[in-house]
């Protein structure tokens, strides 16, 4: 990082049971994700003076420090959607670095699935009808159905096609293939991504994320700090984030997404362009997300996405850029907000313990870089990591 006078590692990172868990609570979830992230480190918690966490009660940070028996100086709740846990890095990421804080642990853990299952409420995705939204939420336009419209812009601007959405789906279930802990892992084809029951035109159910129940944790700590861990350091090298819209009345070009600014601002503070990222991990909770996400973080230009994501390009085995290594959210797991599953699953590839999914460097090596980008609400917010090993 540049922006404070130490450098900045992820040295712990793990994920709690995941899939479908039916005996156990979020806060649970959360406990064994934060136990099992700092067992990877090899750190105590009373290392750990920094905590941030979202998505569950009102007190969010607060609560879970107190149940996992944290008593952090720093503490960070910011809460936007599915990049809330890039954003965190990076607000993480420049408290270490300004010596506010030395460790700090960002944890998650939802069961949304077993809520549903359960008939419990699982909270509004459309957060009411209040504000700018009461002009929206009246006519049935769901957040769904706010994904489907900017799809559609897409293909209607720029010719991009169904069998070209469906391919990302295709492809995610290929790589969730190599992914043990994939909660779907059956190959499926494009014909069966477009014979599926439509849920909000164009979607079908495969252009759209799965629900599962799961957590995860991931650690930061100052450099001085890696000597002492099990783990070798994965840096953060540059952080981005950008709001855009809440209201869709206010969202100036369906077609762009504010990973566009998040991503510039990602790249420049580290210092390399997207043609040097060996993976990309993209939030998807539908098809269309990884596209445009791509085009905005710039591997492919405005328009082209398309035609990038096809011919087996986001595989692990074949494509040139590897995307969403684990499944990501259309196929290994998707509990609420993926976030944080995005900056696990980079950093494990980083350190090289991917298994049977691991990517490898055009000269045959370990990856070098890789890039974790999350999006929130409906494309309302990003946040962009990139991150690197020595």
């Amino acid at each position: 990082m540049t922006r404070g006078s130490r450098k900045v590692a992820v040295v712990g990172v793990s994920l709690s049971d995941c899939g479908r868990i039916d005996d156990a609570t979020p806060y649970a979830l959360h406990a064994q994700a934060a136990r099992r992230a700092l067992a990877d480190a090899g750190l105590g918690r009373d290392l750990v003076d920094g905590f941030a966490s979202a998505g569950l009660g009102t007190l969010a940070p607060v609560e879970v420090a107190e149940y996992l028996g944290l008593r952090p100086t720093w503490v960070d709740s910011t809460s936007v959607g599915g990049s809330t846990w890039e954003v965190m890095a990076a607000h993480a990421a420049d408290a270490i670095a300004a010596g506010h804080a030395n460790a700090v642990l960002l944890v998650y853990g939802s069961t949304a699935r077993a809520d549903i299952r359960a008939g419990r409420r699982t909270g509004d995705l459309s957060f009411g009808a209040r504000g700018p939204l009461q002009f929206e939420v009246p006519y049935g336009h769901t957040l769904i159905a706010k994904y489907a419209m900017a799809a559609r812009r897409h293909m209607l601007e720029h010719g991009t096609t169904i069998e070209q959405l469906a391919e990302v789906a295709v492809q995610a279930r290929a790589n969730a293939a190599l992914n043990p802990d994939a909660m779907f892992r059956d190959p499926v084809t494009v014909d069966d991504v477009l014979s599926g029951p439509m849920i909000a035109d164009p979607f079908t159910k495969l252009h759209c994320c799965i629900r599962s129940d799961g957590g995860a944790a991931v650690l930061l700590a100052a450099e001085e700090c890696v000597r002492d861990c099990r783990t070798a350091p994965v840096w953060v090298l540059g952080t981005g984030e950008h709001v855009s819209h809440a209201a869709m009345s206010e969202w100036p070009d369906f077609t762009v997404s504010p990973a566009a600014v998040s991503g510039r601002l990602a790249f420049e503070r580290a210092g390399v362009r997207p043609a040097e990222m060996d993976f990309a991990q993209i939030y998807d909770a539908f098809t269309y997300m990884t596209l445009v996400t791509l085009e905005d973080l710039g591997f492919c230009a405005k328009g082209e996405g398309g035609a990038f994501v096809e011919k087996g390009r986001l595989r692990v085995e074949g494509g040139e850029l590897p995307v969403n290594t684990d499944g990501g959210g259309l196929s290994a797991q998707h509990p609420g907000m993926r976030g944080l599953f995005l900056l696990v699953e980079a950093v494990r590839q980083l350190r090289g313990e991917a298994g049977a999914r691991q990517v490898h460097a055009s000269d045959g090596e370990l990856p070098r870089l890789g890039v974790a980008s999350g999006t929130g609400g409906w494309f309302c917010s990003s946040g962009t990591v990139v991150l690197g090993r020595d």
